[in-house]
C-alpha cells in the first residue's frame, strides 16, 4: 500500500504531542490538513487542535476510523483500555494502529482487537513538541515491513526514529523517553556554574542551552564519536581538561548511565504493572 493511499490520518486523543504530530505532518508535506481529523474528550484539545494545526475535529472516536486509514492512539495509557472496547469492532485490515501510549505493550491491543490487526507501538519524546524528537517504535499484529518504512517516515516530519524490537522499547523509554529531563538538569546545572563565575542569569540560561544544542548537532552532523569530538577541544594543561577532570571526580558519566538504567528498569516495572 503506498503512502498516498495511507494519507488520511486520525487522531484519537488530540492533546499536546498529537498537536505537535500533526503539524510535523502537515507542514512537511506528508499530508494535507484536508486530510487529517481528531477527537478528544475535552473541548479545549480539540479547539487548541484545530487552532495550531488548521485540521479538523471529529465528534467521536468512530468518526476517526471511518475518516481515516492511519489511526495514532494518543491518549492516556489508562485510557487505552475503553477506547479499545469502543474501536474493535470498526478497525479493518485497512487501517494501520499507532500508539504513543508509554507502556502499552503490543499484546494489550493486539488481544483486544485481534491478531491480524496491523499495530505499531511508539516511544516519541518531548522535543518532537518542537520537531527535534527521538522515537523509535516496534512492529505487532499484520504490520508489514512497509507499514514500518511508513512509520519511521511520518515520525521524521518532528525528528528521528528507529525500528527496534518490542523488548528494547524499555531501554529507550530510559534513554530518549526520559533523557531531556536529564538535559534540562544539565543546561540548569551549567547555567548555575555560569552565575556562579559570574555571567546575568539570562545570558547563562542561553549560553547553556546553546552549547547542549551546538554540541548535539556537531554528533549528529559529523558522525564522530562524542570522545573524539571532546579530544578536539581538550588542549593539553588547557581549561576544558581542568572542567572534564572536575566531570570525573563528580561522577557525572557514571550518574547518566545509572540514571538510564533506573528509569529503564522503572519502565519495565509499570510495564508488569498493567
Amino acid at each position: 500500500m503506498t503512502k498516498q493511499s495511507l494519507s488520511k490520518v486520525g487522531f484519537i486523543g488530540a492533546g499536546r504531542m498529537a498537536t505537535a504530530l500533526a503539524g510535523g505532518l502537515i507542514s512537511s508535506g506528508f499530508t494535507t490538513k484536508d486530510h487529517v481529523c481528531a477527537s478528544d474528550t475535552y473541548e479545549a484539545a480539540s479547539h487548541n487542535f484545530v487552532q495550531q494545526t488548521g485540521a479538523r475535529s471529529v465528534s467521536t472516536n468512530q468518526l476517526v476510523l471511518e475518516q481515516s486509514d492511519i489511526i495514532i492512539l494518543s491518549v492516556k495509557p489508562q485510557q487505552i483500555p475503553d477506547v479499545l472496547q469502543e474501536i474493535k469492532s470498526s478497525v479493518t485490515s485497512q487501517h494501520l494502529l499507532i500508539s504513543i501510549a508509554a507502556g502499552c505493550p503490543l499484546s494489550l491491543f493486539l488481544d483486544t482487537l485481534g491478531k491480524s490487526t496491523r499495530m505499531i507501538r511508539v516511544m516519541p519524546n518531548t522535543p518532537c513538541l518542537v520537531k527535534q524528537g527521538a522515537s523509535a517504535f516496534a512492529r505487532g499484529g499484520q504490520a508489514s515491513t512497509e507499514d514500518a518504512k511508513l512509520v519511521e517516515s511520518l515520525l521524521a516530519t518532528v525528528g528521528i526514529a528507529f525500528e527496534v524490537p518490542e523488548s528494547q522499547l524499555d531501554a529507550v523509554t530510559g534513554l530518549s523517553g526520559s533523557g531531556p529531563a536529564y538535559i534540562y538538569q544539565v543546561i540548569e546545572a551549567l547555567s548555575d556554574g555560569g552565575v556562579r563565575v559570574g555571567l546575568p542569569r539570562h545570558i547563562a540560561t542561553q549560553l547553556a542551552a546553546q552549547t547542549v544544542k551546538g554540541a548535539a548537532e556537531m554528533v549528529l552532523q559529523t558522525g564522530e564519536h562524542p570522545g573524539t569530538l571532546k579530544d578536539a577541544v581538550t588542549s593539553p594543561g588547557g581549561t576544558t581538561i581542568a572542567g572534564i577532570h572536575a566531570l570525573e571526580a563528580g561522577g557525572l558519566r557514571n550518574s547518566l548511565m545509572n540514571a538510564v538504567s533506573a528509569a529503564t528498569n522503572r519502565s519495565m516495572e509499570l510495564g508488569n504493572e498493567k
